[in-house]
């Protein structure tokens, strides 16, 4: 699951920012996506890396709940 995290930037740097990152066909969001995992993998310790995937790979995924199908009128009437 991703979460999002907000930052407070002058106005004006970021719309430089975005503007020449335009030039370069690059986003802001990927950049910042990019730039938070080179900051996991530089602060979080390796065995916490392990236990976060092995965490990760063990939830089961989420069901849809299956609804009874409603009977029709005319077969409740019978």
């Amino acid at each position: 699951m991703k979460k999002s995290v907000t930052v407070s930037v002058d106005s004006e740097k970021l719309s430089g920012l975005e503007m020449y990152l335009g030039q370069k066909n690059m986003k802001l969001s990927e950049e910042l996506e990019k730039f938070a995992e080179q900051l996991y993998q530089k602060y979080v310790p390796s065995n916490v890396h392990e236990f976060i995937e092995l965490t990760a790979s063990k939830k089961p995924s989420r069901r849809t709940k299956l609804t009874a199908p409603v009977e029709s009128e005319n077969q409740s009437e019978q």
